[in-house]
């Protein structure tokens, strides 16, 4: 982006806000004369950001919650359809399917696929594996109520979780007992079919989905299909007591048509790579999952105790270029926490202890690739476990009631890693212990009672996932089978921010506005990068980074059935001391790569967001939407050498929502990338053979109807 286009860009952001500056200064002098007609949206209260119910008004942190009347609308074959308005979330698809890399503020960009660094939670329950790694393709997105997503550093509240934490929660308030169903169809062979059952009475709640999605996909050799089950079970054993059970069930098979050359990107963007057909290159996922979890309250709703077991069986078969691979993990973990909330000098106090235990199992087992079928023989077979343990404590202190309030946390986390191998070898044991102390401390001051000033600061770690620990050819002690030299990165965290958020009905224009602004510096030293030897993907600790960024979300109602939001981020991440050694067919160079931006991060993104909604009758209403999206070039090495060029394109949505007798229906007709526009969506880091560039969706047209029927 050129100086001039940026300084445009600039002024477009500033024309949006120029309402938002004079609705600031007209609700000054509103509440001098009109005190009595003004009323706030406070109430809004969050379990995510502090682990404990509190007010999002009243804590340091940047929370975002994608609202629930768009969610029924719109096709939702991934984590993409339902995050991708997040300021400061950003998201690349691979092939246009669930297989989806999360970053937040520059988290997340080393995983092939699915989050790194984020947090990731399904009602409340962990999603993520224990060593961090998440695959996002086991949560039902046609059943959601909302997600809440809160940015920052959340490593004192949460293990690997230095960018934030994102958590999508189930439809369980309904109002009646009702059976639905639910089909989409689209372009590129894309159907999803399914039903939905909620039963409630004052005691009890529940809800089970199925549905089967198929995609031909827009690239060759990029098929998929998915069988899903989700159910979520809540019961109120006592006036002040909750129990929850979670369960999933996923089995599904994803086609992978690789990564490309800029040559044959710009000669056909939907072609698969050659060695991705003739390999066969595939993801075959079968997985289960349950969660348990009980809360009580008692002293007068003075003390909480919440405890929480789950588990799960994964069997993840990947197909590659050299090796055909079966994965099975065993899973199992409990949470306990004890919340007490008093007075201290009469002021509000809320103080949390809790304690995290996960351990993930399991044999991996490699077969050479025959054409993408597996070799007789075993090449290699290994046995991985971790055991995590993690202790944290939460205090929120009213420093002066109803203006400025302390948070202060903390977290102790010990990983331990072990990964024996017995063939080749026989038996060859490694292993390995990580264990750091993070801490953070926040402040909010609420300048109005609907608007706060925040700030904090906090160190945290992120570990090494069990995939990335896999010894180098050339490392220290190339006996060992894990690799003794690769160890966790290290942030150091600043944040200071704006939010705002009030409803005053008695006004014709703007009577509802919410803005959040965020900048953000961090230092991240041991950076865990990604390089290459001979087309196997390795990791180390060379870099030291800064990332110096800047995130606005505005959303307003100018009239009563227009909603319009903006969302802008400025990234600016930079390797400030990094020297690589780079390994080629031609030999070994070092390089040095300090001052150079960090791949697959783009300088800007900006998002538009317009929706009218329309109210028929009582029993007739409907959304209009338009959806834009601007993202900056991104580079695509640590070299810089080559960039995957800026894009932009837009989105509509028609959709309605009525009822006919006792059935309701809502139906939505929907254009992605209404101008077709051809761009890259994946960036494959630092490739060996300069195979960086995965083509983003083209045009897609897609229909889905939802019934729903009281029982």
């Amino acid at each position: 982006m050129t100086l001039n286009n940026f300084f445009v860009l600039f002024l477009r952001c500033a024309y949006f806000l120029l309402p938002l500056l004079a609705l600031s200064y007209n609700t000054s002098f509103a509440q001098v004369e009109q005190e009595d007609t003004l009323t706030y949206e406070m109430d809004e209260i969050t379990v995510i950001g502090t682990r404990a119910e509190q007010r999002i008004i009243d804590i340091p942190y940047s929370v975002f919650r994608v609202d629930k009347k768009e969610l029924p609308f719109g096709k939702k074959m991934s984590a993409r359809d339902v995050l991708a308005d997040v300021p400061g979330l950003f998201l690349q698809s691979r092939y246009g399917s669930h297989d989806l890399r999360v970053s937040l503020r520059g988290y997340g960009t080393r995983s092939n696929s699915g989050a790194r660094g984020v947090r990731v939670l399904q009602d409340g329950f962990p999603q993520s594996e224990p060593d961090g790694e998440t695959m996002i393709d086991d949560i039902d997105f046609t059943t959601l109520a909302g997600v809440e997503v809160v940015k920052g550093n959340l490593s004192s509240l949460y293990a690997n979780a230095p960018g934030g934490v994102i958590n999508f929660t189930s439809d369980l308030l309904f109002e009646q007992s009702y059976l639905g169903t639910i089909s989409q169809v689209g372009s590129y062979g894309w159907l999803l079919n399914g039903v939905k059952l909620g039963l409630q009475n004052p005691a009890n709640r529940l809800l089970f989905s199925y549905n089967y999605s198929n995609n031909d996909g827009f690239r060759d050799h990029s098929s998929e299909y998915r069988h899903l089950a989700n159910a979520i079970y809540e019961a109120y054993p006592g006036h002040t007591s909750s129990l929850t059970i979670l369960a999933s069930y996923l089995n599904g098979i994803s086609r992978q048509p690789g990564p490309l050359t800029r040559a044959e990107f710009e000669d056909d963007p939907f072609q698969a790579y050659d060695l991705a057909e003739s390999q066969d290159f595939r993801r075959i996922a079968k997985k289960g999952r349950l969660g348990i979890r009980y809360k009580t309250r008692f002293s007068e709703d003075r003390n909480e105790v919440a405890i929480t077991g789950y588990s799960s069986v994964k069997e993840l078969v990947r197909v590659d270029n050299l090796f055909y691979t079966i994965f099975t993990r065993y899973s199992l973990g409990s949470q306990l926490s004890f919340t007490n909330r008093s007075k201290i000098s009469g002021r509000e106090n809320s103080f949390t202890a809790g304690m995290d235990y996960a351990y993930l199992a399991g044999p991996v087992t490699e077969f050479d690739n025959i054409g993408g079928s597996r070799d007789i023989s075993v090449a290699k077979e290994f046995h991985e476990n971790l055991n995590n343990i993690g202790f944290y404590l939460v205090d929120h202190f009213q420093v002066f009631p109803g203006r400025l309030d302390l948070l202060l946390t903390g977290r102790f986390d010990r990983n331990s890693f072990r990964r024996d191998i017995r063939i080749p070898f026989g038996s060859t044991d490694s292993s390995k212990v990580f264990q750091k102390f993070s801490p953070k401390v926040g402040l909010n001051y609420k300048v109005k009672p609907w608007i706060a000033l925040y700030s904090s600061y906090g160190i945290s770690y992120e570990f090494p996932a069990l995939s990335e620990l896999a010894n180098t050819p050339f490392s220290s002690n190339i006996r060992y089978t894990i690799n003794p030299d690769l160890g966790p990165q290290k942030s150091y965290n600043f944040e200071l921010g704006v939010k705002g958020n009030f409803i005053n009905p008695g006004w014709k224009f703007f009577p509802k506005a919410f803005i959040d602004i965020t900048y953000f510096h961090y230092r991240i030293q041991n950076e865990i990068i990604p390089f290459v030897i001979n087309q196997q993907t390795y990791y180390r600790n060379p870099a030291t980074t800064n990332r110096d960024g800047l995130e606005i979300g505005f959303k307003s109602h100018p009239f009563e059935s227009v909603e319009w939001a903006v969302n802008y981020v400025f990234m600016n991440f930079k390797y400030d001391d990094y020297v690589g050694t780079v390994y080629r067919p031609s030999g070994i160079t070092v390089e040095d790569y300090t001052g150079n931006t960090v791949p697959s991060i783009p300088k800007h993104i900006i998002n538009f967001i317009l929706n009218y909604e329309l109210e028929i009758s009582e029993t007739f209403e409907g959304l209009l939407q338009w959806d834009c999206d601007y993202i900056d070039r991104l580079y695509v090495n640590d070299l810089n050498s080559e960039t995957s060029p800026s894009y932009f394109y837009g989105n509509v949505m028609a959709g309605l929502n009525f009822t006919v007798g006792t059935t309701n229906a809502i139906a939505y007709f929907a254009v992605n990338n209404l101008f077709d526009k051809r761009y890259v969506g994946f960036i494959n880091i630092n490739d060996f053979n300069g195979r960086y560039f995965e083509t983003g969706e083209p045009r897609r047209v897609s229909f889905g109807l939802r019934l729903k029927q009281p029982l």
